[in-house]
């Protein structure tokens, strides 16, 4: 029902369409993306059809109906943002030659700031899976995107090779993103070219790292050069290493770890080598097939008793949050096997950060809900929060009366 005094528009749109932005705009609202946007020096006259503002969240709306053309997404955002008045003038929806247009001229550089402004921890000192101790627990991994097979596109990100040495049919863009393992909430993300490897782009997201995160990866991060980066703010870490590394013992402990070190590769005399803990341990599970050597993780919490290292074999587990999370963001809300539309790198590189604005909104979302219903976030089911964000989000829930 409409406030007193507010007029329903004239439209054959169902309610729940046209308020589905209520989300995204809650989230970000109206006046932080005009700040953003006059800062990324993108602010324009404001009486135009597709002014920044409306852009910005015609791209966050782009991610969030996913599967919708152009035009059906401008119809859908613009009558949402006229029927809660954050948007006025006669309505019409743009042409997608125009949208694609407005998308150019605003680039990626507002979607990202506003990304970087607003994601952040989302974990509570309640929120269950969210702590080990003192430490927070986030996982770091990388994924990639297909993108429109352009030339600009080929140039800028590169893309795999076929198992017979042939060029794959899309151009591909390399997402690394740090996440809360409690909350799969994407705290901090890094782009790169398919051509470069995740554990070199992850770099860029290792200052985001504090003395209370305990940061997991997988053993393809494993690298002097990235434990020391990602461990120079004071983050303690639990990685994983692989099989063939040369981990000496220096000294047991009673827990049945051991103090170790690791060296970069070229140096045989370890002479400027970084002291870990060693954790061994086989998985005794008749579900999973048996492997000859045992899994190994280094981390930098060197005592025993702070940390045994049966609780930590048992808490790597948790980084196969970071997995569910990616899936979340490539699967489920941009849509299986779906290439993104933008022909330009820059155009990508927008609609990478719209996609996770969009997904850092409905997490930020559930976290809520599980807050308010004294539940794990892990009980609320990512793909139902999405459909309600799509359908059933008011406009009373969006924006102040």
């Amino acid at each position: 029902m409409p406030r007193p005094g507010q007029v329903k528009p004239e439209t054959d749109e169902r309610l729940s369409d046209r308020i589905a932005i209520g989300l995204l705009t809650r989230t970000f609202p109206p006046e932080l993306v005009d700040r953003i946007v006059e800062e990324s020096g993108k602010s324009g006259k404001r009486n135009r059809l597709l002014p920044p503002r409306v852009v910005v969240y015609f791209v966050l709306a782009m991610c969030l109906f996913s599967g919708q053309g152009y035009e059906e997404v401008a119809r859908l955002l613009t009558e949402g943002l006229a029927w809660a008045r954050r948007w006025s003038g006669s309505w019409q929806v743009p042409t997608p030659g125009a949208i694609s247009r407005a998308r150019v001229k605003l680039g990626p550089e507002p979607l990202k700031a506003l990304f970087e402004q607003t994601a952040g921890p989302v974990a509570t000192e309640s929120t269950a899976g969210a702590w080990y101790g003192r430490w927070r627990l986030v996982a770091v991994d990388g994924t990639t995107f297909d993108v429109p097979d352009s030339e600009e596109n080929d140039a800028r990100f590169g893309r795999p090779r076929t198992h017979r040495g042939e060029r794959s049919a899309f151009p591909r863009v390399r997402v690394v993103a740090l996440a809360e393992c409690g909350t799969h909430a994407i705290t901090h993300a890094a782009l790169g070219p398919f051509t470069t490897a995740e554990s070199v782009i992850a770099r860029e997201l290792f200052d985001a790292l504090g003395p209370d995160d305990l940061l997991m990866a997988d053993r393809g991060f494993a690298g002097l050069e990235q434990w020391r980066a990602a461990s120079a703010g004071g983050a303690d870490l639990l990685w994983r290493i692989k099989s063939n590394a040369v981990l000496p013992v220096r000294r047991e402990l009673p827990d049945g770890s051991y103090l170790s070190d690791i060296a970069a590769a070229g140096d045989r005399k370890r002479a400027d080598a970084s002291v870990v803990r060693v954790i061994e341990y086989t998985l005794d599970d008749p579900g999973r097939p048996r492997h000859a050597a045992p899994y190994r993780l280094i981390t930098t919490i060197l005592d025993h008793e702070a940390a045994p290292a049966t609780e930590l074999a048992a808490l790597y587990n948790e980084r196969w949050e970071i997995e569910t999370t990616l899936d979340e963001l490539k699967t489920h809300q941009r849509g299986p096997a779906q290439v993104l539309r933008s022909r330009s790198p820059d155009g990508v590189e927008q609609e990478v950060w719209g996609h996770l604005l969009v997904h850092h909104a409905i997490r930020q979302l559930m976290h809520t809900a599980a807050e308010g219903a004294d539940t794990d976030t892990d009980r609320l089911s990512f793909t139902r929060a999405l459909r309600l964000a799509r359908r059933q989000v008011t406009t009373q829930a969006a924006f102040s009366p």
